[in-house]
């Protein structure tokens, strides 16, 4: 082996083992969770949604981007008992009033940027995509990348999205009927 040959294959391997690589980290559907709470003036509802996919990409534990499918058709209501308004209040929020997801099947989320607010924490912007409109979102994300888990609390203007169904903003005397216009989102990820 001639020693040009040797040097350039040195200088390769220590570029290999001192470079970082990103890594694309698939979230496990199945241990994720996403649980929502959806407010009106005299009272709320709580329920869940299921993941279809999604991963975060991190460099050398830094978070870099992710992308997020919801199942929508997966939504149920679980603060009401079977027989006790439980499917009459999912056939409302799953018709057109509300997700439309005869239509809509899914909803996305796709980070496009991640800065490092303080230790395992970082703001996060991204798209969301509900029925099928786009709009910017931001919030913060803890990461523990060794422990392989993500979590967030965010709040969702539903309006954005087309949802205007007994929002105030949009219609008067609603009165005690009236929903806030912004639904919660607590959301836990195993990866």
């Amino acid at each position: 082996m001639n020693i040009r040959f040797s040097k350039l294959v040195f200088v390769f391997a220590i570029a290999i083992s001192t470079a970082s690589f990103a890594q694309k980290k698939e979230i496990k559907t199945t241990e994720s969770t996403i649980n929502w709470t959806g407010k009106k003036i005299t009272g709320s509802h709580t329920g869940t949604l299921v993941f279809e996919s999604g991963f975060l990409t991190l460099e050398a534990d830094v978070l870099k981007a992710g992308e997020f499918v919801v199942d929508m058709t997966s939504l149920a209501v679980t603060d009401l008992a079977a027989g006790q308004g439980k499917e009459k209040l999912e056939g409302h929020l799953t018709s057109d009033d509300f997700f439309g997801t005869a239509n809509y099947k899914s909803a996305t989320l796709v980070i496009t940027e991640a800065t490092k607010a303080k230790a395992g924490v970082y703001t996060v912007k991204g798209d969301l995509t509900i029925k099928g409109k786009t709009n910017p979102i931001q919030f913060d994300l803890a990461v523990d990348a060794k422990a392989g888990t993500a979590a967030t609390t965010l709040k969702v203007d539903r309006t954005k999205y087309d949802i205007k169904y007994g929002s105030g903003s949009f219609f008067d005397n609603l009165g005690d009927k009236a929903i806030d216009d912004a639904f919660e989102l607590a959301v836990e990820l195993k990866m």
